[in-house]
């Protein structure tokens, strides 16, 4: 066994060690129902910024941004913009939902909707959508922690074994300890994480000979036709370039895309689909955990907007794009433009593997560093599921279980069941990344787009009181079916009876989220004019005016503002506007002489709208007052529902 092993195993170790106190001591301080599913309502500042940062930014950001990085260029870098839009959804909902949640004791989203619209179809609904996220989402990273322990440990550890050991630990811990177990877990987590980037980040600096070799190579890179998309339409090379706003393609599958699949407005919507994640269920639970919205507004504009945002912004693009210096595109090297051959051929769709081939690199010079990065790159990927593995668990107990059948549950019989629940959903999404990997993949496309379409039923409960029951109900069923229909997994369904679909996947370069809220929109608007009621009306306004009398805007004057800042952010920042930042600092052959700051235009047109967007972010969480406490302390009406019933 290698040093590098060794060292790994240490360290993992270590962390679990750290992982199942934090179940231990957890579940002995859970006496009550909410206190094992929301903490007791009791999460610091500082423990909710750092694991709701974690939970925002998992495994994916870790491991598979790179990658997808390196596959397309950055045109694809504009997803790092995940770092404003994830928290953009927190600072329009997360305030607001506290405030019902410590208002009218709802543990669940499901019972604060199916409270709020007064039915249950909303309540099934939500418990769905939470199972539909959680289940493929969990087994995408379940999965890849199995990858990585099997590369990192020279096959030592086949993928399957890895991913089933690694998931008893985090199995252990979260269903001891419910969302507070999760909550101290992910604050670590979110320092591993962002630690092991920067670190990875840096070794691809140093491979590549510090950052002005590196742009050196882009450099001559924009003078070649390398890479997967090849020139856009304008003729630059497709790695420093997006290939315009919109292509009327039938979509991938039907046609390929002309430069690249990564459009002006496929930005937009992929960018949609990655507000669902602090949309989803989870998060309105993480939303509930909190002693006061106080923790919101840091969370959202200097922990993700900024620190995140740095990271991803400098760092990860080093690992994508400087791959295709360090021997990972053969085209690269054969033109010369190469400088070493330290990384494999990870062309023909074997970016997954990027990141731990990275972390090997240190394998013979610090093989103790190995096991720290190991650990990085575990805690990143657990971080995510750990969260929605406890919170899916939740809803399964509070609003099938509990509401429906036993609705006398005390507080044991309840801790009981959403262990076994969490035991189900891990179960579930193991067998399923074990057994039909080519299912997870095309579940796991579904997970944030599905999270996406709550908008319009968050949007109600907490903006729009004329958003009615059906509307919202049938507006989400809608946009569930379209967002299947738009994706590889609508496409496999369709043929399973014969049926070919005509327009394939994310046709016009939309992204299924996109689609998904469009036909959302299209039911829930019309069906709410269609179904008002006074009398449901009335109920609705109850909520409504708590909020208004809890969260009138000093600010208002400044609504205009706000309106313009986020609309021409959401244009130009990550939307079709962004075409004009391939070449307006020089065009991607221009060379770095040519290049206003010597680096290409496109990444300097993404580093300018980032800080613009935290710019943005600040002005709504803080100037607009959309993330602060509330004018008036918020009094509870009740205690947590169901939390009356004695054991």
């Amino acid at each position: 066994m290698s040093a590098k092993v060794i060292w790994l195993f240490v360290f993992v170790a270590v962390y679990w060690a750290y992982c199942i106190f934090w179940g231990v001591k957890s579940a002995r301080m859970a006496k009550t129902a909410s206190d094992y599913f929301i903490s007791g309502r009791q999460l610091s500042v500082w423990v909710f910024v750092l694991a709701a940062t974690a939970t925002s930014f998992s495994g994916w950001t870790f491991m598979g941004h790179p990658g997808l990085i390196y596959r397309d260029g950055f045109q694809y870098a504009y997803a790092s913009f995940y770092t404003i839009t994830i928290p953009f959804t927190g600072v329009l909902f997360l305030k607001r939902q506290w405030m019902l949640g410590k208002r009218f004791g709802y543990v669940t989203p499901g019972e604060m909707l199916s409270d709020y619209f007064q039915g249950d179809m909303i309540r099934i609904l939500v418990v769905a959508v939470a199972l539909l996220f959680s289940i493929p989402y969990l087994g995408v990273q379940l999965g890849a922690s199995g990858f990585l322990f099997n590369v990192l440990t020279d096959d030592m550890i086949p993928k399957n074994v890895g991913m089933w050991v690694l998931s008893v630990v985090v199995f252990i811990y979260v269903a001891s300890g419910g969302l507070r177990a999760v909550a101290y877990v992910d604050t670590v987590q979110c320092l591993l994480l962002a630690f092991g980037i920067v670190a990875i980040g840096m070794i691809a600096y140093g491979e590549l000979g510090g950052f002005g070799a590196f742009n050196e190579r882009l450099a001559a890179l924009g003078q070649t036709d390398i890479g997967k998309w090849g020139m856009t339409p304008d003729g630059y090379n497709a790695y420093l370039a997006i290939p315009g706003v919109i292509q009327f393609t039938a979509g991938l599958g039907k046609e390929t895309p002309v430069g690249g699949l990564w459009t002006g407005i496929m930005c937009l919507t992929y960018m949609f689909a990655l507000m669902g994640i602090q949309s989803a269920p989870a998060f309105t639970m993480w939303t509930f955990s909190n002693k006061s919205t106080k923790p919101f507004a840091p969370q959202q504009v200097w922990a993700s907007s900024f620190g995140i945002g740095l990271i991803l912004f400098f760092f990860t693009a080093a690992q994508g794009m400087g791959a295709h210096f360090l021997g990972a595109t053969p085209g690269a090297t054969e033109a010369g433009i190469a400088v070493s051959g330290v990384l494999p051929d990870l062309s023909a769709n074997k970016q997954g593997g990027l990141v731990p081939h990275y972390i090997n690199l240190v394998g013979d010079t610090a093989p103790w560093f190995v096991g720290i990065l190991a650990v990085c790159a575990l805690a990143a990927m657990q971080s995510t599921g750990a969260a929605y593995m406890s919170t899916a668990g939740a809803m399964l107990t509070r609003d099938l279980y509990k509401r429906f059948i036993n609705p006398t549950a005390n507080h044991a019989t309840q801790k009981l069941w959403g262990r076994g629940c969490v035991a189900f959903i891990v179960v579930s999404a193991l067998l399923v990344a074990t057994y039909s990997a080519d299912a997870l993949v095309l579940l796991g496309g579904l997970a944030v787009a599905f999270g996406f379409q709550m908008w319009p039923s968050l949007a109600a409960v907490t903006w729009f009181p004329w958003i009615t029951r059906q509307g919202a109900s049938w507006g989400l069923l809608v946009g569930l079916i379209a967002v299947i229909f738009t994706e590889k997994f609508g496409a496999t369904i369709a043929g399973t009876v014969g049926i070919d679909l005509p327009w394939g996947r994310w046709p016009w370069t939309i992204h299924s989220a996109g689609w998904g809220m469009l036909f959302n929109l299209a039911v829930c608007l019309p069906i709410s004019a269609m179904t008002q009621s006074k009398e449901a009306l009335d109920h609705r306004m109850k909520y409504h005016n708590f909020l208004r009398e809890h969260t009138s805007l000093s600010a208002a004057k400044l609504k205009p503002a706000a309106w313009i800042i986020t609309l021409v952010w959401l244009m130009f920042g990550i939307g079709p506007g962004a075409v004009i930042g391939n070449d307006i600092f020089g065009a991607p052959d221009a060379g770095v002489d040519g290049w206003t700051f010597g680096i290409p235009s496109i990444w300097a047109w993404q580093i300018l709208w980032w800080g613009l967007g935290i710019f943005m972010m600040w002005f709504l969480a803080y100037k607009m007052e959309m993330s602060t406490l509330p004018e008036k302390e918020v009094e509870a009406l009740v205690e947590d529902i169901g939390d009356t019933v004695t054991e």
